[in-house]
């Protein structure tokens, strides 16, 4: 069991606590986490990129001139690629391009973007994250106080509508619920910024 400090949102110690570490204790891998996020950001995708063939463009029904004896070369349609105005050879239709990774690929990766955080000392655990009403100042200045002026990740323990907004209109800062995290996210920021009872909630899903 590794130990970490537990900091308020004026960046002072209050406590310390253990990290499960077969959530937050493996070697990472790199591969996996790498495969994940080839994986997420495929899904992301919306692939409703679309070109018009030569039979969906509008127009060219009629043959342009006849077969032979025009010294041209033979031309059935003014709407073929190679006309100016013409469709689009072997050109990207709508398509989905998401695909899914095994379970244990996912625990794995995740469990690995995790330790990863603790190995570069970029895991920051914060007893609590309120803020009594929608101000953005707040959580500016709890980011400021634990040095995560940059990009950060913080997660919640439960739905705060009040920090979630708070946070919302800063550059580089997301946040999430335990249920939402995804390893691009994790490994996309600087800092990683959790709830105290959060963490006890990602150790009940993935150890």
């Amino acid at each position: 069991m590794s130990q970490v400090s537990v900091f308020d949102m004026t960046g002072k110690k209050v406590a310390d606590t253990e990290l499960n570490d077969a959530v937050f204790g493996i070697t990472p891998n790199v591969s996996v986490m790498h495969a994940m996020v080839v994986n997420y950001l495929a899904n992301q995708r919306q692939g409703t990129q679309s070109t018009l063939t030569r039979t969906e463009v509008r127009g060219g029904g009629r043959k342009p001139w006849r077969q032979k004896g025009t010294g041209h070369a033979r031309q059935g349609s003014i709407r073929a690629p190679q006309w100016t105005h013409g469709g689009v050879a072997l050109g990207p239709k709508p398509r989905d391009y998401s695909y899914s990774l095994n379970k244990k690929e996912k625990r794995l990766a995740m469990k690995s973007a995790l330790s990863s955080k603790v190995i570069d000392q970029d895991l920051i655990v914060v007893d609590a994250i309120k803020t009594e009403e929608y101000k953005t100042k707040t959580i500016v200045e709890m980011l400021g106080a634990l040095g995560a002026d940059k990009k950060a990740l913080i997660v919640l323990n439960s739905n705060d509508s009040k920090v979630i907004k708070s946070a919302a209109n800063i550059p580089g800062v997301k946040t999430a619920l335990v249920n939402t995290l995804n390893v691009y996210d994790i490994l996309n920021s600087d800092k990683f910024i959790v709830e105290k009872d959060a963490v006890a909630k990602i150790e009940e899903v993935y150890a």
